[in-house]
């Protein structure tokens, strides 16, 4: 059983970091009820595929513009520890279901409300997705090479580090909080704050003179050739990230660049001849024969695999990080617990809705 053992979560269907904050209590041992349009919840139980990140969780229909959908929607919250959704603000209080009404039916409610702008500020209403929120607050502009436009990180930074993570976070930090007060309360995580927080290390070193603002020219965002991609001889691709001495030193000897005078690691003027010097040399070998090369090393360059490719790494394969399950990669439960271990909640047959309404009390 895992460390969320026994938590009741009230799931509202959505998408993006919500389903995923779900997906992540879900691993973690929580009882979860997603609530969906009944069409969708019916079609879910025929065998349709899901929305994103909505495996292993019991789903219930409810028409929540209906008294009988509305009265299950209430009876679940009543029992529930946790409340998630992701709409956009006022969805929730227009449906009768806002936090006020929701906590005058269960004080110990964790009501956590994921969004892309905030419950409140100018933009709170307005549409988005992960590539918006990370414009405003600088870190899309910080991301991508010295003179190029900037690079979405796909739609990690925003919607699942900015968005997931800080959601969950909250949640648990809500849950501990409720043993002390025996209240529950409202957690309102925009994607814009969490992916700003991230950044915070940025910040400090541009308070410190040792980080400018255009992209591509700093010691992390692929300015210093030491923490950088090189393209090897076979067109694929190895990670140099050497920013210690120690490591700089192994990745020279390692390179075969030892015994050269080059200049010091740290002169950004000499960067530009530096990144020349080990793009040459990362070329002279195939990817996988760097990664042979390097292996076992503390010189900080690994091979850049594949989604394909990835599961079959002997690290990933021993932590379980990824497996696959026929045809598809399954990501593992994450962190570790010793006592009370997580486990992976894709792929399994969803769970019987009238099971669950009977553990929930709802079903005689």
């Amino acid at each position: 059983m895992g460390p969320l053992h026994g938590i009741r979560v009230v799931e509202f269907t959505g998408i993006g970091p919500a389903p995923m904050t779900g997906m992540l209590l879900a691993d973690l041992g929580a009882d979860i009820i997603r609530i969906d349009r009944p069409q969708a919840a019916e079609a879910l139980r025929s065998g349709a595929p899901g929305p994103h990140m909505s495996e292993g969780r019991a789903v219930v229909g409810a028409d929540l513009k209906s008294e009988e959908g509305l009265t299950l929607a209430r009876d679940l919250i009543s029992r529930a520890d946790v409340l998630l959704e992701g709409f956009r603000p006022g969805v929730m209080e227009r449906r009768g279901l806002g936090p006020d009404d929701c906590l005058e039916l269960n004080p110990r409610l964790v009501y956590a409300r994921v969004t892309g702008w905030g419950q409140d500020g100018p933009l709170a209403h307005t549409a988005g997705h992960d590539m918006n929120y990370i414009s405003v607050n600088g870190a899309l502009h910080a991301i991508g090479r010295a003179e190029g436009p900037p690079v979405p990180p796909v739609n990690l930074l925003g919607d699942f580090a900015g968005g997931t993570m800080f959601t969950a976070t909250g949640i648990l930090a809500a849950l501990v909080e409720r043993q002390t007060s025996g209240r529950g309360q409202v957690i309102d995580a925009a994607m814009v704050d969490g992916s700003a927080l991230l950044m915070s290390m940025v910040h400090e070193d541009r308070a410190r003179g040792s980080w400018k603002d255009e992209r591509g020219t700093n010691y992390l965002d692929t300015g210093a050739p030491w923490y950088d991609v090189y393209e090897c001889a076979d067109g694929r691709h190895v990670s140099v990230g050497c920013i210690e001495p120690q490591f700089y030193a192994a990745f020279l000897e390692g390179a075969g660049l030892a015994g050269e005078d080059l200049p010091d690691q740290w002169d950004a003027e000499e960067w530009p001849r530096l990144r020349a010097r080990f793009a040459e040399v990362l070329r002279t070998r195939t990817r996988d024969e760097w990664g042979e090369l390097f292996e076992g090393t503390d010189a900080c360059v690994m091979p850049i695999l594949s989604l394909e490719e990835a599961p079959d790494h002997p690290h990933v394969r021993a932590r379980g990080a990824l497996t696959r399950q026929g045809d598809r990669v399954v990501p593992g439960p994450a962190p570790r617990f010793d006592r009370t271990p997580g486990e992976v909640t894709r792929g399994r047959p969803l769970p019987g809705t009238e099971e669950a309404l009977k553990r929930w009390g709802i079903r005689d």
